[in-house]
């Protein structure tokens, strides 16, 4: 098996172990949300950055946190993390941050016994490698580091802007006028 097709792979078996009820649910939680903040490290931000602005293109009203024009988060409001391997420092105090404001708290993860899954209010694993387990016996992917989880990431929001587009009948044309004209 050539090396596309192994990722390929690697990458069709975290989506054949998936809950989709599971995914489902957060793209509910995210279709009745008055606003969504999103937040994620490393790479793993690079994707969910990618969401936020699909999100942004359906008319919802999303923000990426970090940014000089994210709003404040609370009741009402969904803060949307990814981490993978189940705790980073900047996660855990920024999600202690969002539910004390009274916003509601979804994690994705890899790892839902990680510190942080205590704090959300919903949790979607993505059973994918990540930085928690790449090394020595434990590690089971071909891609580097936490690269499967980042990539499943990608397929995942990517599909979950297809559920968002059918539960709000959005339409690509709809999100096509909300592209931006400078570039």
């Amino acid at each position: 098996m050539d090396k596309y097709q192994l990722a390929l792979s690697e990458l069709s078996g975290v989506f054949e172990r998936i809950d989709d009820s599971a995914v489902d649910a957060l793209v509910e939680e995210i279709a009745t949300a008055r606003r969504i903040v999103v937040f994620g490290g490393g790479r793993e931000k690079l994707q969910i950055m990618g969401f936020a602005m699909r999100m942004f293109h359906m008319g919802l009203d999303a923000a990426v946190e970090g940014d000089m024009t994210t709003p404040a988060i609370g009741k009402g409001d969904l803060f949307l993390v990814t981490c993978g391997p189940g705790w980073i420092s900047t996660a855990e105090a920024l999600m202690q941050v969002a539910r004390q404001a009274g916003a509601r708290v979804a994690f994705i993860t890899a790892e839902p016994q990680g510190r942080c899954a205590a704090l959300a209010d919903r949790i979607l694993r993505v059973p994918a490698q990540t930085m928690a387990n790449d090394q020595g016996a434990s590690a089971t992917s071909v891609l580097p580091m936490g690269s499967l989880f980042e990539g499943a990431l990608f397929v995942l929001f990517e599909v979950m802007v297809l559920k968002l587009k059918d539960r709000l009948s959005i339409s690509a044309e709809d999100m096509r006028q909300r592209h931006t004209n400078l570039e």
